[in-house]
């Protein structure tokens, strides 16, 4: 997630610059003190992190059930296409293959992965974990650690450099990491939960030039940070950076002074960050756009048309214990990146009301939710599932202008989603510093309590007045956050592959450099079960086609391979359930793709569409042999 972290200096305007000062609080980082020591971890940050990992484990319960047949029911290709990365990495780390490209799927022309959200950064750590366990496995563990993780860190962020209360670090961090939009990628996307780098990004950013720290130190921190981030989630990362520049602008604009005595140091370590960053991946970035399989754009901006609807911001997702299913039949059915219900939304504005005066905070987090509740609207502003009339900010965008020409403007939503994160975070540390009804400050002199006596009255009447601020304050904010709690992610079994498959007995049929070409052909809309047989054998047998971007004749970004005569006669026969006509030109024609593909055997299952695909080949192969529980046909 994108969390927008503001200068941990500035909390509340009314705390005098003395104070903050001798403060051994979150506050005085970044003040002109000297660094904080390093702190253990203490009690409250163990049951933190372990409600945390309670929270992911919850979300996957329906995975582990029974995780080796188990995928997403809302985004079944998406979990497959990640099983098969999980076995990616392994593969590349076992055969010390370069696995910023692989010739595993769409063979024989390969897929580029920096080019797709390969997840590197996760895969290639993780290959131990997948060759002992499975990608089914590493993908369940690494889903629920991820939403963890990023929690946690979130939590750490929060409590070490902008709240002073625990309660209200667990809060934001809770939000930050478990948020419905987030839980909602968790459905087969879980580079769009990986999220654990950006909290350690942006304090890093927000800290540069904070007097007393090393602006070397602090340069070389971010950017391994942010070279490591470029093989997690390289588009979380550019949302990092505009929420970055929005709140940095937000800051220099309501203090200049303090932005102009930090503005050598802060653009000296972002120098040295952003060229330490651009040296550790200019080789991968340059392979993303110009090694093989790259491509420009991706189908004419098809992407840019969706836009968050103004309902869904007041709605609950689906996959909160308030959510229903039925919503997804108007909005929101591919993404959900608000939906943070209607008391979500009344708490948060009450909170931005009352904290925006005393705390510039609050100011920079209601600035990030303008201005990116406005960017996720799109090219026309939708309501409860109908456009209307009314053009977006989008709308004046053009589709093909470089960097955004990929971007879905739903997704910008997740800036959103982060700030009021730290507003649960900040509101919650305000409702914790206020004074109970009589109490004196602490560290009050007797000249102070003298002087306070002379104003007993009027301050007993404002206590009297904001007794009940403390519990209504705690109460709305809980009741706010209970309908989101996640509920375990929903679920679908998936058939195993042929046993002619996982027991090997495929191999005295594809020598080395042949391919293996399964029935249906692997693509993004069919042949789900048939990319598993690949990643569930660890990429030992190439096939073609398969589920990822690639460039289609004219070089832009297309979902899957162009298909072939044969792929498409395949397909069309599926949907249709009845054999076509064919011709000695459709015969032609798969002995032109199977050469194309350089395959060796050809391979029918168990499927749904069995009967016909088994016609289908016999008519244009001949006879099939029965081998094991699969149908064969030779061509070599």
């Amino acid at each position: 997630m994108a969390v927008p972290v503001v200068d941990p200096s500035l909390n509340s305007d009314s705390v005098p610059v003395a104070t903050r000062t001798a403060s051994a609080g979150p506050d005085a980082a970044g003040t002109g003190t000297s660094r904080r020591p390093w702190r253990r971890p203490g009690r409250a940050d163990l049951l933190a992190i372990g409600a945390y990992v309670l929270l992911g484990v919850l979300v996957c319960l329906n995975y582990w059930g029974d995780v080796e047949h188990r995928v997403s029911s809302h985004l079944p290709t998406d979990h497959s296409w990640f099983e098969w990365l999980f076995a990616h990495g392994a593969y590349s780390v076992q055969h010390l293959e370069n696995p910023l490209f692989s010739t595993r799927q769409n063979a024989p022309d390969g897929v580029n992965m920096m080019a797709n959200t390969s997840l590197l950064g996760a895969t290639l750590p993780l290959a131990p974990v997948t060759l002992l366990l499975g990608p089914q496995v590493t993908y369940a563990l690494y889903l629920g650690g991820a939403l963890a993780a990023t929690a946690a860190t979130s939590y750490w962020m929060l409590s070490r450099h902008l709240v002073r209360s625990r309660a209200a670090a667990f809060l934001g961090g809770a939000f930050l990491g478990f948020a419905p939009g987030i839980v909602h990628h968790a459905n087969g996307q879980p580079n769009f939960v990986s999220n654990y780098l950006l909290p350690l990004i942006v304090a890093r950013v927000l800290l540069l030039g904070a007097p007393g720290r090393g602006w070397r130190r602090d340069g070389v921190v971010l950017g391994l940070l942010v070279a490591y981030q470029i093989f997690i989630n390289e588009e979380m990362l550019l949302l990092t950076a505009l929420a970055c520049l929005v709140v940095v602008l937000a800051y220099a604009a309501q203090r200049p002074r303090a932005a102009w005595a930090r503005a050598r140091g802060f653009l000296s370590a972002l120098g040295l960050g952003g060229a330490l960053a651009l040296l550790l991946t200019a080789y991968p970035i340059w392979f993303q756009f110009n090694g093989p399989q790259s491509y420009r754009g991706l189908q004419g901006g098809v992407f840019h048309n969706w836009g968050e609807d103004l309902v869904a911001f007041v709605t609950f997702a689906r996959d909160t214990v308030a959510g229903d299913e039925a919503v997804e039949k108007t909005i929101g059915l591919t993404e959900q990146n608000t939906w943070f219900g209607w008391p979500l939304v009344l708490v948060a504005l009450v909170a931005l009301a009352l904290l925006v005066r005393r705390s510039l905070a609050a100011r920079i987090v209601a600035v990030l939710v303008v201005v990116f509740t406005v960017a996720s609207i799109g090219p026309v502003v939708r309501f409860d599932g109908a456009e209307t009339t009314i053009d977006g900010p989008w709308a004046y965008i053009p589709d093909d202008l470089p960097l955004v020409e990929m971007m879905m403007p739903t997704r910008l939503a997740l800036v959103v989603v982060a700030a009021v994160g730290v507003l649960l975070a900040l509101a919650w540390d305000a409702l914790a510093r206020t004074a109970p009804t009589g109490a004196a400050p602490a560290g009050a002199t007797a000249a102070g309590a003298t002087a306070a006596g002379a104003t007993a009255a009027g301050a007993a009447t404002a206590g009297r007045s904001r007794r009940w601020l403390r519990p209504v304050g705690y109460a709305a904010l809980t009741l706010a956050v209970l309908p989101l709690i996640p509920r375990p992610l929903p679920a679908e079994r998936i058939d195993p592959p042929p046993h002619f498959i996982t027991s090997g007995g495929w191999r005295p049929y594809v020598p080395a450099g042949r391919t293996l070409v399964p029935v249906p052909i692997p693509s993004n809309v069919h042949g789900l079960p048939t990319l598993r047989w690949s990643a569930l054998t660890r990429h030992e047998f190439p096939i073609p086609g398969g589920y990822f971007i690639g460039p289609n004749p004219d070089g832009e970004g297309v979902f899957g391979a162009p298909n072939r005569p044969t792929s498409t006669l395949i397909y069309s026969t599926m949907d249709a359930g009845t054999l076509p006509p064919l011709t000695e030109e459709n015969r032609r024609q798969a002995a032109e793709d199977l050469r194309h593909w350089n395959a060796s055997v050809v391979v029918l299952g168990a499927h749904p569409r069995e009967a016909v695909l088994r016609e289908l080949m016999t008519a244009l192969l001949g006879p099939p042999q029965r081998v094991d529980d699969v149908w064969l046909w030779d061509v070599r």
